[in-house]
């Protein structure tokens, strides 16, 4: 069975993860994973934890997978329950008892708790922590430099594996010193994926508990004091109930680092991307979420507070973004470590404008009024003249996006020197985005002139848009002739995902069914049509198979949400057919409950059965189907 995988961040760029099987599978599947000024980086791994009688054989309640292919011990074996609400929490069970585990993430700290239930005496618990100190990208070998040591501090220990490091202290249990290496930890999920899948990780000692009464275990990045477990429990506790589990699953993607918040594109690699960011806040923090069936007037009143907060949050990341416009453009991505800003990106800083007019709809201050406003016509200001990689407003009033060797749109795979999936000329959504900003500016004060380059924008699409063979769009002009006759799902932003739409009624409709026909899975769009000669089935195999098929076929879930608000306005948008959309958001509700738990995939399979990829947790995937969720409410 292909284990489930639960997430629990930190809230400032750092979560643990792992399976509801207890094996990690990746190399990011770790307890305590820190976001530090250089990058983020896993300190511990894991445990290797078990129970103990006087006389009897150890219990292991852990299980590790070992190259080139092993299970041991099998703690996996004795998992009777597993629930991921409101946190990790799995019921281990032998004939005499029962052993409750939970792991949260809260108060700066990653928090175990065990609880054993069962006649006569408890037994005791002994847990091993498997450390690493590396970068979550890459994996850990044996080697001489690593610092077994432990430095005792009142009711702790600490480790520093490595300088430079930020501490490891473990609070609770009373610790032996016993240094152990252990070899060859194979991730299954890596391998597949086709990269470096064996790990060596370090284990200082052991640390031992008193099961008579729940044990608890607090790990922290840093010298400050734990906070008290059974504390911390009751407030989280009261907290994740206050909220519906979007609501939950939505904040866990803002990450508030010393600059601000920001919304992380996904876990558990992605790091923050301008594009995703905009795209995926229209649902995590500027959608209603609709209460539920028979609501209570508290339940309402905790949706009320909760809806401001996320709002507020939403206005703060904007702003903040406002402030990096450069050139006429905002950075596609902010790489770790503190590295320069990337700008590689045609459509990241149109997307700005969207959110902006997203946020702009609800009552804003008017000195964030004044500092959107001011970035959003930079941007539009940018676009006129010209900006970076060749992306720039041609006389016919449409956008050009034209840079040998680059990926400038959202189908962005690139390997080494290979750009996979192209696009240059003018792509089709970079122009719904143009004409969708140009009318944005032009309903603000002073906007006379982006209304005119709005209007020669759209009688430009108009003219050269429509492919008369297939009765949709063209996927992009003035490029490549056969990439232009692709048939891929970016024109349904002529009609759906924008504020504006760009086509009348019969055209839109027949762009909308061309796309549900051809290209719509139950969890998203492909991004080729099946009967291209260059459409890839399947994601998966290593990097260069991967992102062969990245966008060649494989299906994005995001794009379930342009495509059910185009499907919409085709149909009228009334009761009736908000009630019929709904079948395309089912899928979505039974898919919470798989993968990423909680949360949407950022790929699926474009053929059946249209397994889940990529990343587990990805915001603009949950993003939007947030928003269909509100828009059919």
């Amino acid at each position: 069975m292909t284990p489930h995988e639960w997430l629990e961040p930190d809230g400032a760029g750092g979560f643990a993860s792992g399976t509801d099987r207890l094996v990690r599978t990746r190399r990011y599947h770790a307890l305590l994973l820190a976001n530090t000024p250089t990058g983020r980086v896993v300190l511990v791994n894991g445990i290797e934890a078990w129970l103990e009688r006087p006389g009897q054989p150890a219990r292991p309640i852990t299980s590790q997978r070992y190259a080139p292919g092993m299970t041991h011990p099998d703690g996996e074996a004795h998992i009777t329950t597993f629930d991921h609400v409101p946190w990790p929490t799995w019921g281990l069970t032998w004939p005499d008892g029962t052993l409750r585990q939970e792991v949260f993430v809260a108060g700066g700290q990653t928090n175990l708790r065990w609880t054993w239930d069962g006649p006569g005496p408890a037994p005791r618990l002994h847990v091993r922590l498997l450390l690493s100190g590396r970068d979550y990208h890459a994996t850990h070998h044996e080697n001489a430099g690593f610092r077994f040591e432990a430095e005792p501090v009142p009711g702790a220990v600490r480790f520093q594996p490595y300088p430079g490091l930020p501490p490891i202290a473990a609070w609770g249990g009373a610790y032996t010193p016993g240094p152990l290496w252990f070899r060859r930890f194979l991730y299954e999920t890596d391998e597949a994926r086709g990269l470096d899948a064996e790990e060596d990780l370090a284990s200082p000692g052991t640390l031992a508990f008193d099961l008579a009464q729940p044990a608890s275990l607090a790990l922290r990045a840093d010298t400050a004091p734990a906070w008290p477990i059974a504390v911390l429990a009751q407030a989280e506790a009261t907290e994740r109930g206050s909220r519906p589990a979007l609501a939950r699953s939505a904040l866990q993607y803002v990450a508030r680092t010393p600059p601000g918040p920001t919304i992380l594109a996904g876990f558990p690699w992605f790091t923050d991307w301008g594009r995703d960011t905009f795209i995926a806040m229209r649902g995590l923090l500027l959608s209603p979420i609709p209460p539920p069936m028979g609501a209570t007037p508290r339940q309402r009143a905790a949706l009320g507070a909760d809806a401001r907060t996320r709002r507020d949050l939403a206005e703060q990341i904007l702003v903040a973004w406002a402030g990096h416009v450069d050139g006429g453009m905002l950075p596609n991505r902010f790489p770790d470590g503190g590295r320069p800003p990337e700008f590689n990106a045609a459509d990241a800083s149109l997307w700005f404008i969207v959110a902006t007019h997203d946020l702009l709809a609800r009552e804003t201050a008017p000195a964030t009024v004044h500092t959107l406003r001011a970035a959003a016509t930079a941007i539009l200001e940018g676009y006129v003249r010209g900006v970076r990689y060749g992306i720039g407003m041609e006389a016919d009033g449409l956008i050009r996006a034209d840079c040998p060797g680059q990926q400038l749109t959202w189908m962005d795979a690139k390997v080494n020197d290979w750009v996979v999936t192209p696009r240059r000329g003018k792509p089709v959504e970079i122009q719904a985005l143009w004409i969708n900003a140009l009318r944005i500016a032009a309903a603000w004060p002073g906007g006379e002139r982006w209304a005119t380059l709005a209007a020669q924008a759209h009688a430009s699409f108009l003219e050269r848009f429509p492919d008369p063979d297939s009765g949709g769009l063209y996927d992009l002009v003035d490029g490549d002739p056969e990439e232009q006759r692709r048939l891929r799902p970016n024109q349904i932003f002529a009609i759906g995902g924008l504020p504006h739409r760009l086509l009348e009624p019969i055209q839109a409709r027949a762009v909308v069914d061309l796309v549900e026909r051809r290209l719509l899975v139950p969890l998203g769009l492909r991004t080729l049509d099946p009967g291209d000669t260059a459409y890839r089935p399947r994601y998966g195999g290593n990097v260069l198979e991967r992102d062969g098929a990245y966008h060649q076929g494989t299906a994005w879930p995001w794009l379930l949400g342009p495509f059910v608000e185009a499907w919409l306005r085709t149909r009228g948008g009334g009761p009736g057919a908000r009630a019929e959309a709904a079948q395309f958001l089912a899928p979505m509700h039974g898919h919470l409950a798989e993968a990423g738990l909680g949360h949407v995939s950022e790929v699926v399979d474009g053929d059946y059965p249209h397994a889940p990829g990529g990343c587990p947790f990805q915001a603009w995937s949950l993003g939007e189907f947030m928003r269909m969720e509100a828009l059919l409410a």
